[in-house]
Protein backbone atom coordinates (compact mmCIF):
# COMPACT_ATOMS: atom_id res chain seq x y z
CA UNK A 1 0.00 0.00 0.00
CA UNK A 2 1.11 3.86 -0.76
CA UNK A 3 1.92 5.35 2.29
CA UNK A 4 0.87 8.97 2.66
CA UNK A 5 4.92 10.44 2.28
CA UNK A 6 5.01 8.27 -0.60
CA UNK A 7 1.49 9.96 -2.19
CA UNK A 8 2.51 13.23 -1.61
CA UNK A 9 6.30 12.55 -2.80
CA UNK A 10 4.36 11.21 -6.05
CA UNK A 11 2.48 14.27 -6.04
CA UNK A 12 4.85 16.93 -6.33
CA UNK A 13 6.83 14.69 -9.00
CA UNK A 14 4.09 15.00 -10.91
CA UNK A 15 3.70 18.62 -10.71
CA UNK A 16 6.88 18.82 -11.54
CA UNK A 17 6.79 17.47 -14.82
CA UNK A 18 4.19 18.94 -15.95
CA UNK A 19 5.97 22.13 -15.35
CA UNK A 20 8.83 21.12 -16.86
CA UNK A 21 7.44 19.48 -19.98
CA UNK A 22 5.65 22.37 -20.74
CA UNK A 23 8.85 24.70 -20.42
CA UNK A 24 7.92 26.21 -17.04
CA UNK A 25 10.13 27.37 -14.48
CA UNK A 26 9.15 26.91 -11.18
CA UNK A 27 10.00 30.30 -10.10
CA UNK A 28 8.21 31.81 -12.74
CA UNK A 29 4.49 30.18 -11.89
CA UNK A 30 2.75 32.80 -9.45
CA UNK A 31 -0.17 31.12 -7.29
CA UNK A 32 -3.01 33.16 -5.88
CA UNK A 33 -4.79 30.97 -3.63
CA UNK A 34 -7.41 31.98 -0.73
CA UNK A 35 -11.03 30.30 1.29
CA UNK A 36 -14.01 31.23 -0.41
CA UNK A 37 -17.27 31.78 1.60
CA UNK A 38 -19.77 29.16 1.48
CA UNK A 39 -21.59 31.23 -1.15
CA UNK A 40 -18.81 31.69 -3.11
CA UNK A 41 -17.94 28.13 -3.22
CA UNK A 42 -21.87 25.91 -3.79
CA UNK A 43 -24.19 29.27 -3.92
CA UNK A 44 -27.44 29.45 -2.59
CA UNK A 45 -28.11 25.15 -1.99
CA UNK A 46 -31.66 23.67 -1.11
CA UNK A 47 -29.84 21.31 1.19
CA UNK A 48 -28.28 23.44 4.54
CA UNK A 49 -26.56 20.00 5.49
CA UNK A 50 -23.56 20.30 3.30
CA UNK A 51 -20.09 20.30 5.38
CA UNK A 52 -19.10 23.89 3.96
CA UNK A 53 -22.20 25.20 5.16
CA UNK A 54 -22.04 24.32 8.58
CA UNK A 55 -18.32 25.45 9.22
CA UNK A 56 -16.58 21.76 8.81
CA UNK A 57 -15.00 22.79 5.56
CA UNK A 58 -13.95 25.72 3.49
CA UNK A 59 -13.40 25.88 -0.15
CA UNK A 60 -9.82 26.64 -1.27
CA UNK A 61 -9.63 28.48 -4.42
CA UNK A 62 -6.30 28.73 -6.08
CA UNK A 63 -5.34 30.32 -9.62
CA UNK A 64 -2.92 30.32 -12.54
CA UNK A 65 -2.73 32.17 -15.28
CA UNK A 66 -6.78 32.60 -15.28
CA UNK A 67 -7.08 28.73 -14.37
CA UNK A 68 -8.67 28.08 -11.34
CA UNK A 69 -8.06 25.12 -9.24
CA UNK A 70 -10.45 24.11 -5.97
CA UNK A 71 -9.85 21.60 -3.04
CA UNK A 72 -12.31 21.33 0.44
CA UNK A 73 -10.23 21.31 3.66
CA UNK A 74 -10.58 22.07 7.21
CA UNK A 75 -7.07 23.69 6.91
CA UNK A 76 -7.68 26.99 4.31
CA UNK A 77 -5.13 29.64 4.13
CA UNK A 78 -4.33 32.38 2.18
CA UNK A 79 -1.41 32.26 -0.05
CA UNK A 80 0.69 34.34 -2.85
CA UNK A 81 3.60 33.27 -4.45
CA UNK A 82 5.37 30.99 -6.91
CA UNK A 83 5.10 26.61 -7.02
CA UNK A 84 8.87 26.73 -6.33
CA UNK A 85 7.88 27.41 -2.66
CA UNK A 86 4.72 24.94 -2.18
CA UNK A 87 6.81 21.93 -4.12
CA UNK A 88 9.69 22.56 -1.54
CA UNK A 89 6.81 22.61 1.47
CA UNK A 90 6.05 19.77 3.93
CA UNK A 91 3.03 18.39 2.42
CA UNK A 92 3.47 15.44 5.21
CA UNK A 93 3.11 17.13 8.49
CA UNK A 94 1.35 20.58 7.66
CA UNK A 95 -1.93 20.18 6.53
CA UNK A 96 -2.28 23.96 5.31
CA UNK A 97 0.33 23.17 3.20
CA UNK A 98 -1.50 20.32 1.90
CA UNK A 99 -4.25 22.17 0.84
CA UNK A 100 -2.70 24.63 -1.18
CA UNK A 101 -0.80 22.39 -2.95
CA UNK A 102 -3.59 20.59 -4.18
CA UNK A 103 -6.05 23.32 -4.85
CA UNK A 104 -2.25 24.81 -7.18
CA UNK A 105 -1.93 21.03 -8.59
CA UNK A 106 -5.71 21.69 -10.12
CA UNK A 107 -5.32 24.99 -11.20
CA UNK A 108 -1.85 24.30 -12.75
CA UNK A 109 -3.22 20.53 -14.32
CA UNK A 110 -6.76 22.90 -15.56
CA UNK A 111 -4.31 25.27 -17.31
CA UNK A 112 -2.30 23.00 -19.35
CA UNK A 113 -4.76 20.91 -20.24
CA UNK A 114 -4.28 17.80 -17.82
CA UNK A 115 -7.77 18.09 -15.61
CA UNK A 116 -11.11 19.24 -16.48
CA UNK A 117 -13.79 20.30 -13.78
CA UNK A 118 -11.48 21.93 -11.55
CA UNK A 119 -14.36 24.40 -10.01
CA UNK A 120 -17.26 22.83 -7.83
CA UNK A 121 -21.16 23.08 -8.83
CA UNK A 122 -22.83 25.61 -6.97
CA UNK A 123 -26.97 26.23 -6.27
CA UNK A 124 -28.66 23.27 -7.77
CA UNK A 125 -25.46 21.71 -9.12
CA UNK A 126 -24.79 19.36 -6.24
CA UNK A 127 -28.62 17.80 -6.46
CA UNK A 128 -28.35 17.61 -10.30
CA UNK A 129 -24.84 15.68 -9.69
CA UNK A 130 -26.46 13.42 -6.96
CA UNK A 131 -28.75 12.16 -9.73
CA UNK A 132 -26.06 11.58 -12.20
CA UNK A 133 -24.34 9.67 -9.64
CA UNK A 134 -26.92 7.32 -9.07
CA UNK A 135 -28.07 7.35 -12.89
CA UNK A 136 -24.26 6.19 -13.67
CA UNK A 137 -23.92 3.58 -11.17
CA UNK A 138 -27.45 2.45 -12.39
CA UNK A 139 -26.04 2.08 -15.82
CA UNK A 140 -22.45 1.00 -15.12
CA UNK A 141 -22.77 -1.24 -12.46
CA UNK A 142 -24.55 -4.34 -10.66
CA UNK A 143 -24.32 -3.78 -7.29
CA UNK A 144 -26.64 -3.81 -4.33
CA UNK A 145 -24.36 -2.26 -1.33
CA UNK A 146 -22.53 0.72 -1.22
CA UNK A 147 -20.40 2.71 0.87
CA UNK A 148 -20.06 6.33 0.90
CA UNK A 149 -16.61 7.43 1.89
CA UNK A 150 -17.18 11.12 3.20
CA UNK A 151 -20.70 12.48 4.22
CA UNK A 152 -22.20 13.94 0.92
CA UNK A 153 -25.96 14.80 1.87
CA UNK A 154 -27.61 15.05 -1.69
CA UNK A 155 -25.19 11.79 -2.54
CA UNK A 156 -26.23 9.72 0.21
CA UNK A 157 -29.85 11.15 0.20
CA UNK A 158 -30.04 9.77 -4.10
CA UNK A 159 -28.35 6.67 -2.91
CA UNK A 160 -30.08 4.83 -0.05
CA UNK A 161 -33.49 5.51 -2.77
CA UNK A 162 -32.04 2.42 -4.28
CA UNK A 163 -29.28 0.78 -2.66
CA UNK A 164 -27.96 -0.81 0.64
CA UNK A 165 -25.89 2.25 2.07
CA UNK A 166 -23.17 2.74 4.90
CA UNK A 167 -21.31 5.74 5.16
CA UNK A 168 -18.06 6.31 6.88
CA UNK A 169 -16.74 10.02 8.25
CA UNK A 170 -13.81 11.10 10.06
CA UNK A 171 -15.25 14.03 11.54
CA UNK A 172 -16.41 13.30 14.96
CA UNK A 173 -19.20 15.94 14.44
CA UNK A 174 -20.83 13.29 12.16
CA UNK A 175 -19.66 9.65 13.51
CA UNK A 176 -22.85 8.37 15.32
CA UNK A 177 -25.74 10.63 13.71
CA UNK A 178 -28.28 9.29 12.01
CA UNK A 179 -28.23 10.86 8.00
CA UNK A 180 -30.37 10.11 5.76
CA UNK A 181 -31.48 7.00 7.59
CA UNK A 182 -27.58 5.79 7.81
CA UNK A 183 -25.89 5.57 10.58
CA UNK A 184 -22.54 7.64 10.02
CA UNK A 185 -19.60 5.20 11.10
CA UNK A 186 -16.59 6.11 11.76
CA UNK A 187 -13.84 6.14 9.24
CA UNK A 188 -10.90 4.13 10.74
CA UNK A 189 -13.21 2.23 12.95
CA UNK A 190 -15.01 0.83 9.96
CA UNK A 191 -12.54 0.89 7.45
CA UNK A 192 -12.12 -3.11 7.69
CA UNK A 193 -15.52 -4.43 7.52
CA UNK A 194 -16.71 -2.10 4.45
CA UNK A 195 -13.80 -3.80 2.84
CA UNK A 196 -15.44 -7.21 3.03
CA UNK A 197 -19.39 -5.62 2.56
CA UNK A 198 -19.06 -3.16 -0.04
CA UNK A 199 -19.80 -4.34 -3.47
CA UNK A 200 -19.14 -0.56 -4.85
CA UNK A 201 -17.39 2.18 -2.93
CA UNK A 202 -17.85 5.69 -3.40
CA UNK A 203 -15.05 7.92 -2.20
CA UNK A 204 -14.73 11.69 -2.19
CA UNK A 205 -11.76 13.17 -3.75
CA UNK A 206 -11.23 15.04 -0.41
CA UNK A 207 -9.51 12.39 1.07
CA UNK A 208 -6.64 13.58 -0.84
CA UNK A 209 -5.82 16.81 1.54
CA UNK A 210 -5.59 14.44 4.62
CA UNK A 211 -3.73 11.48 2.51
CA UNK A 212 -6.65 8.92 3.88
CA UNK A 213 -6.86 8.59 0.17
CA UNK A 214 -4.26 5.76 0.31
CA UNK A 215 -6.37 3.57 2.17
CA UNK A 216 -8.62 3.30 -1.00
CA UNK A 217 -5.76 3.21 -3.61
CA UNK A 218 -4.91 -0.20 -4.94
CA UNK A 219 -7.73 -2.36 -3.32
CA UNK A 220 -9.73 -5.13 -4.16
CA UNK A 221 -12.50 -3.56 -4.13
CA UNK A 222 -14.27 -1.49 -7.17
CA UNK A 223 -13.81 2.28 -6.11
CA UNK A 224 -15.08 5.42 -7.91
CA UNK A 225 -13.84 9.18 -6.24
CA UNK A 226 -15.60 11.79 -7.39
CA UNK A 227 -15.36 15.66 -6.76
CA UNK A 228 -12.85 18.74 -7.85
CA UNK A 229 -11.07 18.36 -5.24
CA UNK A 230 -9.20 15.16 -6.91
CA UNK A 231 -9.14 16.76 -10.68
CA UNK A 232 -5.20 17.52 -10.82
CA UNK A 233 -4.06 14.07 -9.03
CA UNK A 234 -6.49 11.56 -10.41
CA UNK A 235 -4.36 11.23 -13.75
CA UNK A 236 -1.03 10.72 -11.70
CA UNK A 237 -2.67 8.29 -9.25
CA UNK A 238 -4.61 6.30 -12.15
CA UNK A 239 -8.08 6.40 -10.32
CA UNK A 240 -11.33 6.92 -11.65
CA UNK A 241 -13.38 10.20 -10.73
CA UNK A 242 -16.61 10.94 -11.34
CA UNK A 243 -17.46 14.79 -11.49
CA UNK A 244 -20.63 16.03 -13.14
CA UNK A 245 -20.45 19.79 -12.80
CA UNK A 246 -21.43 22.39 -15.40
CA UNK A 247 -19.21 24.37 -13.82
CA UNK A 248 -16.18 26.01 -16.34
CA UNK A 249 -13.18 28.04 -15.71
Amino acid sequence: MLTKKELFNRLKEYMYELLKENDLEEESIYIVAKGLTPEEAIGITVRKDYPILTGEEVMLSAEFDGAIGQAFTSAPCEYKGNIKELLESDLLENEHNRSLFIAALNAVAMRLGKADKTIHCRNDGPEKCAQSMKDYINTHYDVEKIVLIGFQPSILASLVESYTVRVLDLNPLNINQVKCGCIVEDGNDAYPDILEWADLILCTGSTICNGSIVDYLNIKKEVLFFGTTLSGAAPCLGVKRLCFTEEMN
